[in-house]
């Protein structure tokens, strides 16, 4: 899209919030106008809820809402992950079913991938799916989910087929969340939140209708998904204005009124503890509180830190202007994921490097935080001790550094795979 055409695009999408913006709508209201309106996931096809913008066209979009003072579109992975792999692989009745209700808020998301056992080896996964009749039945563990705690919905994979490749008995099911037989148990991490989960499932059932993208299909699905998922996480592709107002009918965001949630909020934050677009931003200010902007150490890893965004940045409107001609960067999700990986671990160092000892003291609890307010730094050392426990986490999840590295070898680069048979050995004769 030209500067001009995207310029027309932010005119419309202001038009259309003057005549819809309302702060007296409850949550749930303003998301139905956003949602059908195609403004909520405007990366999705026009047909499928969306506008057919590129990424990078999204998030200006999204900034133009929050820069508004409207509620932004409704977060989560419903949104940045399920949304898009049921608009790729499900029918239009799945379609209408389920990411209708994302993109109006109405149901929250998490990802029922990795398990206890099954982590960088996805395709090693144990839960099973039995058919019976027209339903399916479920009996697994999972574990780091994500917001599994207010999720109304699931990404669910589950061995269907045993007598196979491990690859190949896997399907890809929409599974609710809030039936008898799931238990979700939170895992506190070392920031001091219970951000994932481990989920516990016995003899829950799914629909056979909720298969997304056919039986046995499942590893392709996943791909995808996965491959939404690390464009998301990836450096420069983050969203510019998240909403502080919880999806799905568990978090109790959706009465609320929608004016209430907009107020006060931060604009252009990070995130979340492991955001990448704020980390510059927050550095930055760290370092004018602390009197430390001319330090030439800084100044170097604040100018490290600004390449490598900018990097970022750049590579995503090189995939822009690639796939608007017809063509592709490969391996530019996992690039992004391993580019946010570095930038990261750059923040960390470079953080407490300037906090020193106040460095070492974090409010693992909202009443302890009082206790640190007098100490230098403020409530900026605060968010950056919490990026700097959290900066261990997204070199795992997602998909870990060295799974990336073996991707764009064997994918990309044509590197041969190291040897073994499980493309061609059946699960059950897998050595587990």
């Amino acid at each position: 899209m030209s500067v001009s055409s995207e310029a027309a695009t932010l005119t419309g999408l202001r038009e259309w919030l003057e005549a819809n913006w309302d702060p007296d709508l409850s949550v749930a209201e303003w998301w139905e106008r956003l949602g059908l309106s195609g403004w909520a996931a405007p990366t999705l096809p026009a047909d499928r809820f969306g506008l057919g913008l590129s990424r990078a066209e999204a998030v200006s979009a999204q900034k133009e809402i929050s820069d508004f003072g409207a509620l932004p579109a409704p977060g989560g992975l419903g949104l940045l992950l399920a949304a898009p792999t049921i608009a790729t692989h499900g029918d239009d009745e799945q379609v209408e079913r389920y990411v209708r209700r994302i993109v109006t808020g109405q149901d929250a998301w998490c990802q029922l991938f990795s398990e206890p056992g099954a982590g960088s080896d996805l395709a090693g996964l144990q839960c099973r799916a039995e058919r019976d009749g027209d339903e399916w039945v479920v009996t697994g563990q999972k574990v780091w989910t994500s917001g599994g705690q207010v999720a109304d919905m699931g990404m669910l994979l589950a061995r269907t087929n045993l007598d196979v490749p491990k690859h190949q008995g896997i399907t890809y099911f929409a599974f609710d969340m809030k039936q008898p037989g799931v238990e979700v148990r939170p895992l506190r991490e070392m920031t001091g939140r219970a951000l994932f989960n481990e989920v516990f499932i016995n003899e829950a059932r799914v629909p056979h209708s909720a298969v997304i993208g056919g039986v046995g299909n499942g590893w392709a699905v996943a791909n995808t998904t996965l491959a939404f998922e690390r464009a998301g996480l990836g450096a420069g592709g983050g969203s510019a204005g998240a909403s502080t107002a919880v999806p799905g009918s568990i978090a109790g965001d959706l009465a609320r009124r929608a004016g209430d949630l907009v107020s006060g909020r931060q604009r252009g934050g990070s995130g979340g503890p492991g955001g990448v677009a704020g980390a510059a931003g927050l550095l930055r200010a760290l370092a004018g509180d602390l009197g430390v902007s001319n330090d030439p150490t800084v100044r170097q890893g604040l100018a490290q830190l600004h390449i490598l965004t900018e990097i970022g940045r750049y590579m995503t409107l090189r995939q822009k202007a690639l796939r608007s001609a017809g063509s592709d960067l490969p391996g530019v999700g996992n690039i992004a994921k391993l580019s946010m990986s570095i930038i990261l671990r750059l923040s960390r160092d470079l953080g407490l490097s300037m906090l020193g000892p106040r460095g070492m003291l974090h409010a693992y609890k909202t009443s302890d935080a009082a206790s640190l307010e007098g100490l230098p730094g403020g409530n900026l050392a605060g968010a950056l001790t919490e990026m700097a426990l959290f900066a261990q986490g997204p070199q795992i999840y997602g998909g870990t550094d060295e799974i990336q590295h073996n991707i764009i070898g064997e994918r990309v680069l044509g590197l041969p795979k190291e040897p073994n048979d499980d493309k061609v050995t059946p699960f059950r004769d897998l050595r587990h």
